[in-house]
Formats: C-alpha cells, sequence, structure tokens
C-alpha cells in the first residue's frame, strides 16, 4: 500500500479526481484501512519510494500484475502515471518480491493497467480493453505469460477516455465461485464464461453503481471490505453467504474514483 501525500494530493485537478481531497482526513482514512487488513490477518507493506507529484499513486494495485514467479510491471496509459511501475519496482525490491519482467519494453503502443486485470483462476487471467489498456498491451502480456488464457473483453465508453474506467469497475471476484459485478455493463461473453464456470454473481443495482458498489475487496474467500454507502450491495452480498467488512474513503477512494482494490496490491495469498 502508499499512503497519499500531501503535496501530490494538490494535483487532484490535473488527475482527473472529482473534488479536492482533504490531506489530513486522507492520511487519516487510508491508516484506518491498513488497520483492517492487518486485523484481517494481512501483512501490511507501506511503500515509501517517493512518487513525486501523483495522488494516483496510492492505488497500487494499477502499476503490477503479480504472478506466481513474481510481479511484472505494467505500463499505464494515464500519462501521469507511467512512472509508478518503476517507484512500485524500488518497493517490490525492498520487500523481497522478484520483478520478473516489464511490459514497458515492448514500447508504443503496448499499454495495461492493473485495473482491467483479473486472475479468475491460476491459469485464465481476464482482461479489459478500453482506454487504459489496449490489444497490443495484452498481446505483449500473452508473449510474457505463455501459460496462461488471456481472456480480453472490449469495455463501454461509458464518460470517456478521461474518466476511470476499468474492468474491475463493473466486477470483483469474492471466491471461486462467486463474483460481485454491475450486470448490464459486463460484456455478453463474459457473463457467459462466469456461466459457463458456475460462477454466481452477486448483482450491485444501479443506483450503487457510480458509489462504486462492484469494487471489493477480498480478504479471504467470501469475506470482503466494501466502502461504506453501499447498503443493497452489501444486503445482497451477505445473503450470498459473504461476510462484509466496511471502511470509510470519501477521500482516498470516492473522490480519487479508487476502491479498496485499487488501494491494494496482494502481494502473497496463504
Amino acid at each position: 500500500m502508499r499512503p497519499p501525500e500531501e503535496e501530490a494530493l494538490r494535483r487532484w485537478r490535473d488527475y482527473g479526481w472529482r473534488a479536492a481531497p482533504d490531506p489530513a482526513r486522507a492520511a487519516a482514512e487510508h491508516e484506518a484501512f491498513r488497520t483492517q487488513l492487518a486485523a484481517a490477518g494481512a501483512e501490511v507493506i507501506v511503500g515509501t519510494t517517493p512518487a513525486a507529484g501523483d495522488p494516483d499513486a496510492i492505488y497500487v494495485y494499477d502499476p503490477v500484475l503479480m504472478t506466481d514467479e513474481g510481479a511484472i510491471l505494467l505500463r499505464p496509459a494515464k500519462e501521469g502515471r507511467r512512472g509508478e511501475p518503476e517507484v512500485a519496482a524500488t518497493d517490490l525490491e525492498a520487500a523481497g518480491i522478484p520483478v520478473v519482467a516489464a511490459l514497458g519494453d515492448a514500447g508504443e503502443p503496448a499499454f495495461a493497467e492493473g485495473g482491467d486485470l483479473c486472475w479468475l483462476d491460476r491459469r485464465t487471467l481476464l482482461a479489459g480493453i478500453g482506454y487504459r489498456t489496449t490489444a497490443a498491451g495484452l498481446d505483449a502480456l500473452r508473449a510474457l505469460l505463455p501459460d496462461v488464457t488471456v481472456v480480453a473483453f472490449d469495455l463501454p465508453h461509458l464518460a470517456g477516455p478521461a474518466a476511470c474506467t476499468h474492468l474491475l469497475s463493473f466486477l470483483s471476484i469474492l471466491d471461486e465461485d462467486l463474483v460481485v459485478a454491475s450486470l448490464p455493463h459486463l460484456p455478453v461473453r463474459l457473463v457467459e464464461l462466469l456461466r459457463a464456470r458456475d460462477v454466481g454473481v452477486v448483482e450491485v443495482p444501479s443506483e450503487e453503481f457510480d458509489s462504486m458498489g462492484p469494487n471489493v475487496l477480498a480478504l479471504g474467500p467470501r469475506l470482503a471490505l466494501a466502502l461504506e454507502g453501499n447498503p443493497e450491495t452489501r444486503r445482497r452480498m451477505e445473503a450470498a453467504g459473504v461476510d462484509v467488512r466496511t471502511y470509510a474513503g470519501e477521500e482516498i477512494s470516492r473522490k480519487g474514483d479508487g476502491g479498496p482494490t485499487c488501494l491494494t496490491r496482494p502481494l502473497r495469498r496463504g
């Protein structure tokens, strides 16, 4: 994880945040979030390498894809985030996590961001093609992951290239056989794939989509951490047997459009 930097938060307009974050409240929210993860049994590693002037750097999920062998440094399409993979590499090395490849070596127009990539199982990687991840970026990933099936889906335009629209804006994994998702936003082929794999879908109501109802962090099988303020999505997850915990994230999540998944990069799972 990476705490917010006060100087970087001043550039919120340049990075398309919805409103000006309060630095003190953002720091307190992030600290409380880390405390919740630790209480759930996670070892929380805090990145300390400066990411000068980049408020999005708190969303550590995006610059890295984790594999069984180690980390692949990605290449964000959002220009202001291009320095994040190098920052992440320094922190990963300090944590003893090997970096096994870098997408940046592929050059233009190979872009990919972590928010568009989701492991359905150990050999199937779901990928969204949109304004943040390109077909060329996924081709480069396929070359780096020859034993993995990368299944790509086109993402909707929605608010356009300036907005943060990732595959994980629409879906989060809760268990091997359960996801939470905004079903109307999912590509048809993805819905069919989930059905073919007998993966159930907890549907997010339309009124809770924009408040990041689908962006949920799995702390374990059917154990989830969700942003406060989506009561119907929470009720539906609990009805599906999910233990749901919530966190306050007005500053670090709502204003920057980054939910609990975005704020974390799991390195190893038990």
